[in-house]
């Protein structure tokens, strides 16, 4: 049976709507739900305008308080239904109360003292890593921390404290293949790998949802150590927002003549101006096939990566709330703390090093 959607849910979906500009086909696809649906809910607002289709921010929290407080009122009742009840406990389980007493008053052992080392580590790396490392990077972040553990011990502390990753999945094109812009072969052909930095690079586009309207973000990869070289930010999804991308990572890298810049078919990339600027700096381009993503797999995930672990934990209230968090993630967490698969997991600073 389909969950019912929540007030929060419904009226971000309106407000998207009413707001984005865009068809209401295309929001009732990115929400996951009908279209009829959508301007169902467009209707029954605007006959009901005075109504609020969210609860305040002190609302919720009142309620949160009462809840609280109600539980909290519960639990000392229990307790102290519990404390006259300890000798007939006691009695049925075939226990003395003072062997009980002295069971509760014993120390942990020191498997127990361990353990409780163990899951306050796990806490502070799932805290450190915006609660986005599951049970294998987590054992290696352990690991480098000089624990010998186990992936069932490390996966049961893990589901017993409810430490689990959260994902979501919303999705928007924005790939403009129509065009009458050149297209370049495919000179990477899936192949992700590099054996040195400044040998293949890779650019994409994606986007954020903020209350202000949609941000887009540009990204460039180095596929060496997969970290990120240029990002840039924008409202508008321009050539110029790709072009300040590539301007930073040319600033940071200085790139040799031949590196491989690999992008799709949208029409920021095509462009004469940026293709132009490539030509400049002695790049040899590469293109993906139409609606092939995986030719463009290792920045594809890059931008699943960002959105998971950051841009769909949250609603942004306005666009540079979403930009400050966005380029706070690359520079603190992304490129000099996550740990890839690809790279043995090891972080991308962490792996240029090693390899220089």
């Amino acid at each position: 049976m389909a969950q019912k959607p929540t007030l929060e849910f419904r009226a971000e979906a309106v407000r998207v709507a009413l707001t984005s500009g865009l068809p209401r086909k295309q929001v009732a696809a990115d929400f996951g739900i009908g279209f009829s649906k959508v301007s169902r809910w467009i209707q029954q607002d605007r006959r009901n305008p005075e109504k609020p289709t969210v609860q305040s921010d002190l609302e919720r929290e009142v309620a949160e308080l009462r809840k609280e407080n109600r539980m909290l009122r519960e639990e000392r009742e229990v307790l102290k239904k519990a404390t006259s009840s300890v000798n007939r406990l006691c009695e049925i389980m075939g226990v003395s109360p003072r062997g009980y007493r002295a069971w509760r008053s014993r120390p942990a052992c020191r498997r127990q003292r361990t353990d409780m080392v163990l899951l306050a580590h796990i806490r502070e790396q799932f805290r450190l890593s915006l609660g986005s490392y599951g049970r294998p990077r987590m054992i290696e972040e352990l690991k480098e921390l000089g624990f010998d553990v186990e992936h069932r011990r490390i996966g049961r502390f893990m589901r017993q404290n409810s430490i689990t990753v959260r994902r979501n999945k919303k999705f928007k094109a924005t790939t403009d293949s129509n065009h009458r812009f050149n297209i370049a072969p495919n000179l990477l052909n899936r192949d992700f790998h590099a054996d040195e930095s400044n040998q293949k690079w890779a650019g994409d586009i994606s986007y954020v949802w903020t209350r202000e309207g949609w941000l887009y973000l540009a990204g460039i990869l180095d596929l060496h150590s997969r970290r990120v070289i240029g990002l840039a930010v924008s409202n508008r999804m321009k050539r110029d927002l790709a072009i300040r991308a590539l301007h930073i990572a040319l600033a940071l890298r200085r790139p040799p003549t031949g590196c491989i810049h690999h992008t799709d078919r949208g029409s920021q990339y095509c462009s004469h101006d940026y293709q132009k600027l490539l030509r400049q700096h002695g790049f040899r381009v590469s293109m993906s096939g139409t609606g092939i993503c995986y030719n463009s797999a290792a920045v594809e995930a890059y931008f699943k990566t960002i959105k998971a672990e950051l841009l769909w934990q949250r609603s942004w209230p306005t666009r540079r709330a979403a930009e400050l968090a966005i380029f706070e993630y690359i520079n603190g967490s992304y490129n000099p703390q996550r740990r890839h698969s690809a790279l043995g997991w090891k972080s991308p600073l962490a792996f240029e090093r090693k390899a220089a």
